[in-house]
């Protein structure tokens, strides 16, 4: 595997980890009986606490299941190749 392999399957591990991770606590809002707060200047239906609990909320599931998703991504690439991908320079 080589430096190209690697820049689709940690970036595209991330990209669909973090649509899913969305959608999931989309559902999970909804299924409390709330609207999900598309617009966040829409300050006449979404009040500063719900906007902020559902950003708060997005952010850690979307963060961490690409967090989840480009370390399995790593090892699966490890496991192929023999070796770490390279890091990104910094």
């Amino acid at each position: 595997m080589g430096s190209a392999a690697w820049k689709i399957l940690g970036t595209g591990s991330a990209v669909l980890a973090g649509l899913v991770a969305n959608k999931l606590v989309s559902a999970l809002w909804k299924s409390s009986g709330r609207e999900v707060p598309v617009d966040p200047t829409d300050v006449e239906e979404t009040g500063w606490g719900e906007a902020l609990a559902f950003a708060a909320l997005t952010g850690l599931a979307v963060g961490a299941a690409r967090t989840a998703a480009q370390r399995k991504a790593a090892q699966y690439y490890i496991d192929s190749a023999g070796h770490a991908p390279k890091a990104k320079d910094a």
